[in-house]
């Protein structure tokens, strides 16, 4: 009995090491961007480490509000993508860690300068420019033009045929909100949103949602980042994109360490594996068409290049202020949510 006792120990121990060496722990991703994208980096980073990743989906205006609940009791470890106006305001309200990858070297100066605006609580994994998704089909049966400015969209033709996320919900509709302010002004501005409010089939929570519905001809037109319209094209949907005449704002996806994450060693090992070329480069093969933030991450072919787009100066640090972010969004729900459509 004690020969066999002592080879039990001895299994044990032999056993025990491999079986340790396997269980590298575990980490939760909430996620503001598209599914697929999410998914295949979750799966890429679980396969390359061992850590078992959980991954829930939301749109970052949704994530901002859930992390915000949550601040006493932290479930959530990393916040990945999304649009970077509600990760600056997590930052401003101590809702994410202080943490500098090595990585931060390789980066391009905006993904860089979104790290330093935050005191580095959050960093830049990929830009896109704000436009217009439209389906060809059900514009030519309607004998409509395709829209080619943010003026086209208030047309009488587009009644109940365009899509914008709602504000609160989507970091990409706040982006269109701040885009507006700065393109027109305020007061004009939020005449234009009056006026377009008119036209809006449906305010979806997602950003994706507008493009996804406008690919499927549930909608004409919609309002949405211009990269998201690539992905719907290969899988065979007749929809193109446009950018705003009259300039337009652009987003710096983002990514940030919950403050109080339980998991803090898997989230920043996550954290630099995603800023580099390897992991930006699953992003295409998603058929996501954003550019990545590392400078040797390939762009792929299809993004939309910033050369060739009318962009504003984006102040994405008075934008992603909560004081600035609550009282527009608050403005938006008062003169133009709670108006009548049609």
């Amino acid at each position: 009995m004690r020969h066999i006792h002592a080879l039990s120990l001895i299994a044990a121990s032999l056993v025990a090491p491999s079986a340790m060496a396997q269980d590298k722990g575990n980490l939760n991703i909430y996620c503001s961007m598209q599914i697929e994208w999410c998914t295949l980096a979750a799966n890429e980073f679980s396969k390359q480490t061992g850590v078992k990743v959980n991954t829930s989906f939301k749109g970052s205006g949704e994530t901002f509000a859930q992390v915000k609940a949550e601040s006493t009791n932290p479930k959530g470890d990393v916040w990945f993508g999304g649009t970077g106006d509600p990760h600056l305001q997590a930052a401003e309200e101590g809702l994410s860690e202080v943490y500098q990858s090595p990585m931060m070297k390789d980066l391009h100066p905006w993904a860089t300068y979104q790290a330093q605006i935050s005191g580095y609580k959050t960093v830049g994994i990929y830009a896109g420019a704000l436009g217009f998704s439209y389906n060809t089909e059900v514009l030519t049966k309607k004998k409509i033009t395709p829209p080619a400015c943010w003026a086209d969209l208030v047309k009488p033709e587009f009644k109940g045929d365009v899509q914008m996320a709602n504000p609160a919900a989507s970091g990409t509709a706040y982006t269109a909100l701040a885009t507006l302010v700065q393109v027109f002004g305020e007061d004009k501005a939020f005449d234009y949103l009056k006026a377009l409010h008119k036209n809006i089939s449906n305010y979806p929570k997602s950003g994706t949602g507008p493009v996804k519905a406008v690919a499927r001809g549930e909608a004409a037109v919609g309002v949405s980042f211009m990269h998201d319209v690539p992905g719907e094209k290969k899988n065979g949907f007749p929809v193109e994109m446009a950018a705003p005449c009259e300039g337009t704002g652009y987003e710096v996806g983002s990514m940030s360490i919950l403050k109080g994450a339980r998991n803090m060693e898997n989230a920043k090992k996550f954290y630099d594996w995603a800023l580099t070329p390897d992991a930006q480069k699953l992003a295409a093969l998603a058929k996501q068409y954003q550019l990545p933030s590392n400078k040797n991450s390939p762009q792929p072919p299809e993004a939309p290049r910033f050369s060739s787009i009318k962009l504003i100066q984006y102040d994405f640090k008075k934008y992603g202020s909560s004081a600035e972010r609550k009282r527009l969004l608050e403005k938006w729900e008062k003169d133009v949510n709670s108006l009548l459509r049609g």
